[in-house]
């Protein structure tokens, strides 16, 4: 079976970091799409962008620029679903998404997320990690998504579903516990994360 297809999620308002791209913020002078393209890129098969807006922004990374279909910047499920209608147009039958500003995250996210979700007719996996107050933290921008439930999400989403593991737990989704690694899914909201991500840069 071949890689799965990726999506970079980049859809937000970054609200907390005073709008604009998160993404085109620099960390140990790269930026942190350059980060999660360096990580992401051997893990998949074909990379593309979900944003809103301009996409010649973006022309520098080569990607394909996928805005949202639905309006009104109804979160992350919006972005997952037009990966997967891109993924559809490429005969592509899952699709692999992370956070635009989540530069850490595991170099073998896809391959655990695929083991995970093994025996599964319809793949559906996010990752976790442990947290002591409940079990574990699920991270719904970081999941794999099979192209076979998009028009599933996309009903989901007109009937005004937003929060990611509604969706996932109807489908019977899975967890990929990702432990004992530090911080893997650090995500950059505010002026300081963005100090702390140039610290713990590799």
């Amino acid at each position: 079976m071949s890689a799965p297809l990726g999506v970079i999620l980049a859809g937000g308002r970054a609200t907390r970091m005073g709008g604009g791209d998160k993404g085109l913020l620099k960390v140990g002078g790269r930026t942190l799409l350059a980060h999660v393209m360096e990580r992401l890129a051997p893990q998949v098969s074909g990379m593309a962008l979900n944003a809103n807006g301009d996409p010649t922004r973006f022309d520098a990374l080569g990607l394909d620029v996928l805005p949202d279909t639905v309006s009104d910047y109804p979160g992350p499920l919006a972005g997952v679903l037009a990966g997967l209608d891109w993924a559809a147009g490429k005969g592509a039958d899952r699709i692999v998404t992370v956070a635009a500003d989540t530069p850490f995250f595991p170099r073998d996210l896809a391959a655990r997320l695929e083991d995970t979700g093994t025996g599964m007719a319809h793949p559906l996996v996010l990752a976790a990690t442990p947290d002591s107050d409940r079990g574990q933290v699920r991270h719904p921008t970081f999941g794999l998504w099979p192209v076979a439930l998009r028009d599933d999400l996309r009903a989901a989403l007109e009937d005004g579903v937003r929060k990611v593991v509604i969706w996932t737990d109807r489908h019977g989704g899975r967890e990929a516990l990702f432990e004992g690694e530090g911080e893997p899914f650090f995500n950059v909201n505010t002026p300081e994360d963005l100090v702390r991500a140039g610290e713990i840069a590799p």
